[in-house]
């Protein structure tokens, strides 16, 4: 198998060339994804609804076997160029023991989601080596702001060096570090952690964002992963939208005390997760968190990668 310490990282898209979509967690509409795959169709790209997107038992879109098998084959589909999630909800940790990361690491794309697709993004960068994408699904597409389409459009399609600034410049701990940057939803995290497919932060600069969370729930959280080793080697902390959460200072305080004596660079208010700006991001790759700036600045990536 790949390993963890050689990043695999995909190939920028051309006009034209085919994304496919999947639905690894709760059931989808064509009507709830027909925006986002317009938003899509207008970068310039063709998208492909494969049979079986709209399947539905319970809470989740088919069946375990079903969804990871949907993940599987546009992996392993070479006319598919790249991989956006239909919506979150719940589910995808429910698939992770029916991947095969052998034939995904050997079919490296961009796959780009975000909240219960955390577990997908991180536990393949984890497995496979491949670097995926923290951005939209295509229920939460058509109503972005234009600067979360710009984002995703330039990711999968542009050139430029991406860097992001926090857009309240909340400062919770000074400092500048350098690593790879995973990380995404607080709380699909914290469920994959005592499982096969927890992720090993060492060295990273962790990123964390949440939605419908009080403050004592976001501490629960956040002491779990603290009581578990998961801070012990981190190289910084930052910290994206708490959509209908806790009042942000809050959840910063809070993040300021479970690190503290780590003099480690926290820095919160970054334009991505649930909020209407969500900001495509890299999961896997390297970057630095300048906290004197309140910016995250990634490596530019070399032979035609996607970062």
């Amino acid at each position: 198998m790949i390993q963890k310490n050689i990043p695999i990282l995909p190939g920028r898209l051309k006009p034209g060339d085919r994304v496919g979509v999947i639905a690894p967690a709760s059931p989808v509409s064509p009507e709830e994804i027909a925006g986002g795959v317009a938003v899509l169709e207008a970068f310039g790209v063709s998208v492909w609804l494969p049979d079986g997107l709209f399947e539905r038992q319970g809470y989740l879109a088919g069946s375990d076997d079903h969804r990871a098998h949907l993940i599987n084959t546009l992996f392993a589909d070479e006319r598919v160029r790249a991989i956006v999630c239909a919506r979150g909800g719940f589910g995808s940790v429910r698939t992770l023991s029916r991947l095969d990361f052998d034939l995904i690491g050997k079919h490296p794309k961009p796959l780009i989601g975000f909240s219960d697709i955390s577990a997908l993004l991180n536990v393949l960068y984890e497995k496979c080596g491949l670097i995926t994408f923290h951005g939209p699904v295509l229920s939460t597409l058509a109503d972005a702001d234009s600067a979360t389409k710009r984002a995703m459009r330039d990711t999968l399609l542009g050139a430029k060096q991406l860097e992001f600034a926090s857009a309240s410049a909340d400062i919770i701990h000074g400092g500048w570090a350098s690593g790879t940057v995973v990380g995404g939803n607080l709380s699909t995290l914290c469920h994959l952690l005592g499982t096969p497919f927890a992720p090993d932060f060492s060295g990273s600069i962790l990123f964390l964002e949440d939605v419908g969370e009080p403050g004592y729930r976001i501490d629960r959280m956040l002491t779990q992963m603290k009581l578990a080793g998961c801070f012990e080697r981190l190289a910084g902390l930052a910290l994206g939208s708490f959509k209908d959460c806790a009042p942000a200072c809050e959840i910063f305080g809070i993040a300021g005390q479970i690190v503290e004596g780590m003099n480690i660079p926290v820095v919160g208010g970054f334009d991505m997760g649930h909020g209407r700006c969500n900001l495509t991001f890299p999961i896997g790759a390297e970057a630095v968190l300048d906290a004197e700036n309140a910016r995250l600045v990634f490596h530019t990536g070399g032979q035609g990668g996607i970062c």
